[in-house]
């Protein structure tokens, strides 16, 4: 069976011209924020990625296609439509052979970069271990990708309404190298630091392109975890945010809110409890992260 890839005329000129290529999920254009702004926020990392010497290749299912990069008028599309499937691996392929639209979570969009040949990815936050995993055994999918997809994912830690605890074990049993960038600290998505330390600590983007050539020449499966902490100016300390965080959790669970769910949930809840900062904080993160991954994948294809 042919591989149902549709490239953008932008990135289907940069694989000719062998540049530079970041891969960027798009979860956080449908299930993250509202229109306009998604699509505004999509345009901007874009925009960052290209302004830091490498093409943008935003991932989504439409039409029963993985679209690699996207069209003005594709992003348009996607940031306007409703009942949009949030894909993992376990649901991917039976939306595409189904002809349905989706976006791509951390794990879907390491999937289709790997089948277009593209090695780095920026996101936000991973997913992770979720707090009472002990009981519910909500472990995301993310975790598992990373230790068998050879993509190098760039993002502000793991999100801090998870158990980062057990998500930094999981990640170690399987082998997935944690990279803090610039800092001994593993960061917590919206601070700069967990309290935690992260096993591995790289201060420039072409050591870390270098590991990961190096396991792929030691045939090692699977990528790594390049934990970016947020710019200091937009950092949420850590004793601001965490009672915001633990309140969201409670309400979650008051409310029975489980599995795919929860993670919107609490980000609806946390923007609206900050007033707008956790979704500010969000976009500085994401940002920060496409900078890094556009000189790691520079650096990727300089050899």
């Amino acid at each position: 069976m042919t591989l149902p890839l549709t490239f953008s005329p932008e990135v289907a000129q940069a694989r000719a011209n062998g540049a530079a290529i970041v891969a960027l999920e798009s979860t956080i254009i449908t299930h993250g924020m509202p229109f306009p702004q998604n699509v505004e926020t999509a345009r901007a990392v874009e925009d960052e990625i290209r302004s830091h010497g490498a093409v943008p290749a935003t991932i989504a299912i439409m039409d029963g296609r993985i679209h690699i990069g996207l069209t003005e008028a594709e992003l348009d599309r996607l940031g306007q439509a409703t009942d949009v499937a949030k894909l993992s691996r376990a649901d991917l392929a039976a939306c595409l052979a189904t002809g349905g639209m989706g976006a791509t979570t951390v794990a879907a969009t390491m999937i289709c970069a790997h089948l277009a040949g593209i090695h780095v990815f920026a996101t936000g936050g991973i997913g992770g271990v979720h707090r009472g995993a002990e009981t519910t055994f909500d472990i995301s999918a993310d975790l598992l990708e990373l230790a068998a997809t050879p993509v190098t994912v760039v993002a502000a830690g793991a999100k801090a309404i998870l158990d980062l605890p057990k998500t930094l074990e999981v990640l170690e049993t399987h082998g997935v190298p944690v990279i803090a960038y610039g800092q001994d600290n593993f960061p917590a998505f919206w601070s700069r630091s967990s309290g935690l330390t992260a096993p591995l600590r790289m201060d420039s983007a072409r050591d870390i392109a270098l590991a990961q050539r190096m396991r792929t020449a030691l045939g090692l499966p699977g990528g790594q975890l390049v934990a970016n902490p947020i710019p200091v100016e937009a950092e949420i300390a850590s004793h601001e945010i965490t009672p915001v965080i633990e309140a969201a959790l409670q309400q979650a669970q008051a409310e029975g809110i489980s599995a795919k769910a929860v993670t919107p949930y609490l980000l609806d809840r946390m923007y609206e409890m900050t007033e707008g900062r956790s979704l500010t904080a969000n976009i500085a993160l994401v940002l920060n992260n496409a900078r890094l991954a556009a000189a790691i994948a520079r650096e990727m294809v300089a050899g």
